[in-house]
């Protein structure tokens, strides 16, 4: 193997070192087909298969879909909230096979012939299908401990849990039947408002709903009214919050209209987090806050308060 002396140059300084002369382009070939490849982070990326793992919005934790399941959708971090859908949360508030739903095969039915970017009819056939449900609310009879209770519960999924006609009946009758056998009436609102491809219809639910709760009240029995993330116009100004007890999830959204809408409409600056769960709780709209996993135990302690005679 030859050697050459070559000049570098480092720091300012010379230096005199050897060079090696290059080995023969057959022994580089060989070398670099020994080499050899990482593949290691790709194959382990595949291994880990899509929806086992959550990522919390909150604190962006990783969580196991096994642990959400037994938390109820809270992270185990930093104890925020996921969304959860309404039989879920059926399921974990009733006694076990104690839920008779009512009203199941109601549909919404597109009275206007809406038209704007997708046809009424087409989202109601997509969300259907997404969901496994009917319509935004789902309502029954159900054991709550020893209490039987008129349980109505909202989904977001389904249209951003927006209140139409379907949404109105359902939890009318819903009261109407808590009247009638003498229950409490409990709801889970969660909702972006009416329903706007209903117009004049989805509003008219506001007072209908208001009303049927007029008539419960006057037979002295319970209402209680939880208020989950988010909750905002057409139900927050109707029966959300009319409850003889408010109830809330932590930081949950609640309001009227939009921040930026409440800001752009009053000329004024608005205190931070003024339409959470706790400020409103500071100033006297709501009664409660009550984290999820301890929502059955607290709702029975309500009831055995409120049916005591």
């Amino acid at each position: 193997m030859s050697t050459t002396n070559t000049t570098r140059k480092t720091l300012g300084l010379e230096t005199v070192e050897p060079a090696v002369t290059p080995p023969p382009a057959s022994s580089a070939e060989t070398a670099l087909a020994k080499k050899p490849k990482l593949r290691g982070a790709k194959s382990r990326k595949r291994d880990i298969h899509e929806g086992l793992w959550a990522k919390c919005t909150k604190c962006s934790a990783m969580i196991y879909d096994k642990e959400m399941e037994e938390t109820l959708k809270v992270c185990s971090k930093c104890q925020h909230h996921f969304p959860i859908g309404a039989r879920e949360r059926i399921h974990a508030l009733v006694e076990t096979c104690s839920f008779e739903e009512i009203n199941a095969d109601m549909t919404s039915v597109d009275v206007l012939k809406f038209t704007g970017v997708a046809a009424y009819t087409s989202k109601l056939e997509a969300y259907q299908k997404e969901t496994g449900l009917k319509d935004a609310v789902i309502t029954g009879i159900a054991k709550l401990g020893e209490h039987r209770v008129a349980l109505g519960v909202m989904d977001f999924a389904f249209l951003g849990g927006s209140m139409g006609s379907v949404v109105g009946e359902k939890l009318t009758r819903l009261i109407e039947a808590g009247t009638d056998k003498g229950l409490p009436v409990i709801i889970f609102s969660t909702s972006g408002g009416a329903r706007m491809y209903e117009g004049m219809f989805s509003l008219m639910q506001m007072a209908k709903t208001c009303s049927a709760l007029a008539y419960h009240s006057r037979q002295k029995l319970p209402y209680i009214s939880v208020l989950t993330n988010p909750t905002f116009a057409g139900v927050m100004a109707s029966y959300a919050t009319v409850g003889d007890l408010i109830l809330a999830e932590p930081a949950a959204t609640i309001g009227f209209a939009g921040a930026r809408v409440i800001k752009d409409t009053t000329q004024a600056e608005l205190p931070p987090g003024f339409q959470t769960a706790e400020f409103l709780l500071d100033h006297g709209l709501i009664d409660a806050i009550v984290p999820r996993k301890e929502m059955k135990s607290r709702l029975v302690a309500y009831l055995d308060f409120m049916n005591r005679r």
